[in-house]
This record gives structure tokens, C-alpha cells and sequence, in this order.
């Protein structure tokens, strides 16, 4: 009876504790969603600028996320299931963009798609200022999302079952497309989510490259600046709305079948 009391109220002190994370994250976005009046929330819901920032974004991180990903999964399976000299350099070389601060990450990315870099030079234009430079820098700081899920999705994958279709003759290609691949697709997936989501939500990076176009951050950050609060508040919470609902639509799409668990 008295370890039941125990165990009973270490659960309370493990609940209470979660509530406290749960209401730490969900407090600010329920106190912004209510500061904000129907009529600026609708106002800008039909501007043009601010709906036009919002395509970009989306457009951009989606992009993103799609030709990191051509790259990047492949990539995360030699990972998972090769053992080499340097691997753990390897590893922490693909988490440096995690910790970088941002607005360095931006800077530093100016040596590369700025007006003076190689590439500047060979096309005869930077890529500072352009579409394809915003979805460079939302890459740049959220590809280690990517590669971390689908490395940890491959490494879930029993090893035997791609030994087995080795053994049967099928090409290390095939394996990977039939049975590694399918096995992975909900870890990738989710990894594929989170950059995504990862690419919407950058600021510090994207500001530097390419303050124009507008993405989203940084018009929040621009009317802030130029207006104030209230200005900012409804694009804020629009922005915010719109992350939700996909997010929500993403993981209903994502959760396993109970046939699967």
C-alpha cells in the first residue's frame, strides 16, 4: 500500500511538471490568438502582401524540403548502416547548423550565393535577394532535421531483411527502394514535416540572404519595426493558424494504423 502511495504521488509530481512544459508552450500562442482582434485578423487575411509572403514562404520551405530531401535520404541510409572512419565527425559536422546562430549561418552563407562568391561570379548574379537563396538559407539551418529522423527511421529497420533480398540476387538499389525505403517512409515523413516546418519558421538566416522578398518572419519583423505591435500581432497569429492547421492535417496524415502497432 505505501509503495502504491508513493508511485501514485511521483506520477502527480511527473504530471504537474507536464503541465507546466504544456502550459509554457501553449500560454503564448493562446495569449496572442486572443489579443488579437476579428476585424485585424480578417483585415490580414486579404492582404495582398501579407497572403503573397505567405505563398512564399511555404513555397520556399516546401522546396527546400523537397531537394534536401533527393540528397539527404540517401544519404541518411549510408549513415545508418555504414560504419566508417570519421562517422562521429560526420555526424557532428550535420548538427552545426542546429547550434550556429543564425544570423551567422546567414552571414556566412553570403561567402557562398553572395555577389562576390564562386557562384555570384558564374552566373553573373548573386542569389541574394531571389526565391532560390531563401530556400538555400531554410535549408542550410533545417536539413539536420531531416537527416537525423530518416538516419534513425533506417536504423530501425531490421538489417535482416535487406540481407535476405541480397541473398535472393536483388541489387543494393532495389533493396533500398523496396524494402528499406517503405519501411523508413513514416520516420522520413515526419523528418520531411519538421523541416518544412523548421524552413517556415526562419528568420535570422533568411533576413540576411533575402530581405526581399518578404517571407513571413520577416514581415512580422518589418511591421514590428515600422509599426508596432498591433500591426505585427495579426500577421503573427494568421502565420501561426495556417503552421497549426498543417501541422495537425500533417500528423493526422502521419499517425500509424492501429494494424501497424
Amino acid at each position: 500500500m505505501a509503495n502504491q502511495r508513493q508511485i501514485g504521488w511521483f506520477n502527480l509530481v511527473l504530471a504537474l511538471l507536464g503541465s507546466c512544459v504544456i502550459l509554457f508552450v501553449v500560454a503564448p500562442l493562446v495569449g496572442i490568438v486572443l489579443a488579437t482582434p476579428a476585424s485585424d485578423l480578417k483585415a490580414a487575411s486579404v492582404d495582398r502582401e501579407v497572403l503573397e509572403s505567405i505563398r512564399l514562404t511555404l513555397a520556399a520551405a516546401l522546396f527546400a524540403t523537397v531537394t534536401s530531401a533527393l540528397v539527404g535520404v540517401p544519404f541518411a541510409y549510408l549513415l545508418a548502416r555504414k560504419d566508417f572512419w570519421g562517422r562521429s565527425i560526420v555526424l557532428a559536422v550535420i548538427d552545426l547548423p542546429i547550434i550556429i546562430p543564425h544570423s551567422a549561418a546567414g552571414i556566412a552563407l553570403l561567402t557562398v550565393i553572395g555577389r562576390q562568391s564562386l557562384i555570384g561570379r558564374l552566373f553573373g548574379r548573386p542569389l541574394t535577394g531571389t526565391t532560390a537563396g531563401i530556400a538555400v538559407a531554410m535549408a542550410f539551418v533545417s536539413i539536420p532535421f531531416l537527416i537525423n529522423a530518416a538516419r534513425e527511421a533506417f536504423g530501425s529497420v531490421d538489417t535482416k531483411l535487406e540481407k535476405a533480398a541480397r541473398t535472393l540476387g536483388a541489387a543494393p538499389w532495389r533493396v533500398f527502394f523496396t524494402i528499406s525505403l517503405p519501411l523508413a517512409r513514416r520516420g522520413i515523413l515526419s523528418g520531411l514535416v519538421l523541416m518544412w516546418a523548421r524552413g517556415i519558421s526562419e528568420f535570422g538566416a533568411v533576413v540576411i540572404v533575402a530581405y526581399h522578398p518578404m517571407t513571413t518572419p520577416v514581415m512580422i519583423f518589418q511591421r514590428f519595426n515600422d509599426y508596432g505591435l498591433g500591426a505585427a500581432t495579426s500577421v503573427a497569429v494568421l502565420l501561426i493558424l495556417i503552421c497549426v492547421a498543417i501541422f495537425i492535417m500533417l500528423r493526422v496524415f502521419l499517425r500509424p494504423k492501429a494494424e501497424e502497432f
